[in-house]
């Protein structure tokens, strides 16, 4: 008896760490499955006031090999003599050359917190008629901002990337696109746009894609996260997070906190068609109500081919005729009718217009019908 009851103790203890084990792999299944959907706050969402200004300049690029502006470029002209004379050299417009000189307009994007003496890249694009910036070097260029303030300066060899050899003959081989090239550290910043970040007691998140669902999801995680009750929903696109008093002072470490926190965003669905390239994508979510569907082709064929009838022999009456013959076929493809039940997955409906044995063409054809019919439950955009 004694060794029946330690026997069915045993069994009990086995079913219980059986079961233990079953329910934490389920648990960790169910992570894993949210782990793949989500994403992290920084992905889908930026701080506002926390972002980088473009900036935009004037300049010229010297030191090309004959491949610089013609002569009817007459900005660069002006501006040759004009740089000259600011160097205490005169000389008329008329009297130069500037095929070695290339006008150019440089492009530089100003990071959120850059300080005076940071470096970055700068774009140097042509705007007259050079051939290549290859191997030339922009001359000092004020770079602006939106407000008319020079925020930098840009000097140093043009990298294009690419090449253009021509011959006497006309023949040209080129590769990439050499009238664009990049100053790579070439920009020195002169300004710094005035931004205490630690003298604000809340923050802005703004949403790249406005969502209330997300918006929602993500004031819950920053929440759960933070473990108060700092942030709100405003509206579909923005999220108002009070600074909490234990970051008080060390904002940076609160933004890094929050970036870091990982939500799951919910998308509208959506079905993105591109006729021009019989293209078809379709969300996850997208369903479909019950609906039957027939599709078949019809084709006409039309065959023509000529013959020659000649003359009986010793015939002097008789000519040569060519005479067209001309066959006409209609075929009618089988389109059997297929049913797809109410809210089936994007799955099902693949596996059931698959047998259909439809194109990508026939198919935006009838993903076209199924939104006149109003079976489609998501938004049809085509491109």
């Amino acid at each position: 008896m004694k060794h029946a009851i330690a026997s069915l103790k045993e069994s009990d203890r086995k079913t219980a760490y059986f079961i233990r084990r079953l329910v934490t792999v389920l648990l960790v299944m169910i992570g894993l499955t949210d782990m793949l959907h989500a994403a992290r706050i920084k992905d889908i969402a930026s701080f506002r006031g926390v972002r980088s200004n473009q900036l935009v300049g004037y300049g010229l690029v010297v030191g090309l090999a004959g491949t610089g502006d013609s002569d009817d470029a007459l900005f660069t002209l002006q501006s040759m003599s004009s740089m000259l004379e600011k160097m205490g050299v005169t000389v008329s417009p008329d009297d130069i050359k500037v095929k070695n000189v290339a006008a150019v307009m440089v492009t530089a994007e100003l990071p959120a917190f850059a300080r005076s003496g940071s470096r970055m890249d700068a774009l140097a694009s042509s705007i007259g008629n050079a051939k290549t910036l290859g191997g030339g070097t922009l001359l000092m260029t004020p770079l602006k901002g939106a407000d008319g303030q020079v925020y930098a300066v840009a000097q140093g060899p043009v990298a294009t990337g690419g090449f253009l050899i021509s011959s006497g003959s006309g023949d040209k081989v080129a590769k990439n696109f050499p009238t664009v090239g990049r100053v790579v550290q070439g920009v020195s910043v002169e300004r710094e746009i005035p931004f205490d970040l630690n003298l604000k007691d809340s923050l802005t998140l703004a949403l790249n894609k406005p969502d209330f669902t997300t918006a929602t999801r993500v004031a819950q995680a920053i929440n759960a996260g933070l473990k108060e009750n700092a942030a709100r929903t405003q509206d579909s696109g923005t999220i108002h997070v009070v600074v909490p008093p234990a970051f008080s002072g060390n904002i940076a470490n609160l933004i890094a906190t929050v970036e870091g926190l990982s939500v799951t965003p919910d998308n509208v669905s959506r079905v993105v068609i591109n006729e021009r390239t019989g293209t078809v994508i379709m969300g996850e979510n997208v369903r479909i109500a019950t609906v039957a569907i027939a599709h078949g082709n019809l084709s006409v064929e039309i065959k023509q081919s000529f013959d020659v009838s000649q003359p009986m022999p010793f015939s002097n009456r008789g000519q040569t005729v060519v005479t067209p013959d001309t066959q006409t076929s209609v075929k009618e493809g089988r389109a059997p009718l297929q049913v797809l039940e109410a809210g089936v997955s994007i799955g099902a409906v693949v596996r059931a217009l698959n047998a259909l044995g439809v194109t990508p063409r026939d198919l935006i054809s009838i993903l076209q019908a199924l939104k006149a019919a109003g079976a489609l439950q998501a938004d049809l955009e085509i491109i």
